[in-house]
This record gives C-alpha cells, sequence and structure tokens, in this order.
C-alpha cells in the first residue's frame, strides 16, 4: 500500500496569520495545507497583493484547477482572456488549461484564498520566490 491516497491525515487546525510564509517583493504567499496534510489532493493557501501590485503573470496549469475566494479588497483577475474586477465575496473557478492571472490595482491590500486541485504545488515556491527577486 504505497499509495499516499489512502495514509492516514490528521486535521489541520490553523489560527489567523499562521501557515508556511513566501514573501515576493508584492505578494506574500500563506500556505495553510499542501503535500503531506493533504497527500497531494488539494493545495490550500492565502495570497495578499500589495496595493497597486502585479501578480505572478498569465499563465495556465495544464493538470491542475484553482479555486480562488476574494477574502479581502478587490482585486483584478484575468481568466481566459478577459479581466474581471472580483470583490471580496466573489469566487472564480478555473479550470485546468485556462489562462489566469491576478493583479492589485487598488489602493488597498487584497487576499485571495485559493485551493489548487491537485496540490503539491508548495514545493515550487522557492524557486517562484527567486524569480521574482531577480526579475521584478
Amino acid at each position: 500500500m504505497g499509495d499516499d491516497r489512502h495514509k492516514a491525515r490528521l486535521p489541520v487546525m490553523l489560527s489567523p496569520g499562521e501557515g508556511r510564509i513566501y514573501r515576493t517583493p508584492t505578494m506574500r504567499a500563506v500556505f495553510k495545507a499542501d503535500g503531506e496534510e493533504t497527500a497531494n489532493r488539494y493545495s490550500v493557501s492565502e495570497w495578499w497583493l500589495q496595493p497597486g501590485s502585479d501578480g505572478p503573470g498569465a499563465h495556465s496549469h495544464e493538470a491542475n484547477d484553482e479555486i480562488f475566494w476574494v477574502i479581502e479588497g478587490t482585486p483584478s483577475l484575468l481568466v481566459g482572456d478577459e479581466w474581471i474586477d472580483a470583490p471580496a465575496g466573489s469566487c472564480i473557478v478555473i479550470p485546468a488549461g485556462i489562462t489566469h492571472d491576478f493583479a492589485n490595482r487598488t489602493n488597498a491590500l487584497a487576499g485571495l484564498f485559493n485551493v489548487f486541485i491537485p496540490g503539491g504545488f508548495e514545493p515550487q515556491m522557492p524557486a517562484i520566490v527567486k524569480w521574482f527577486e531577480e526579475n521584478r
């Protein structure tokens, strides 16, 4: 039974602000659960964008769906070829293969709750942070 999907998992309980934090010059990602906590079934994170900042750039994931729930502010999200302004409470579901991005074009902090399906995204974060440090 080497299949990680069938391992017993424990509940994850975090207080506000807790998690594994990755900082770029304009964004902060806080991973709440990924990898071992979810048997790579999904990844749960928060993404915080400083006022007047760009996100990661337009991209797509060929094998991963994403769900974004706006928890603060009004970020702009690119979904396919359309930018939308999404106020707090908005939910955006992006199927695999769809180009997407996010940015904060306002003067206030913006926060997004993200679920990445399947998981295993967090190991990419050190390379993403390094790229932002070298290119932005």
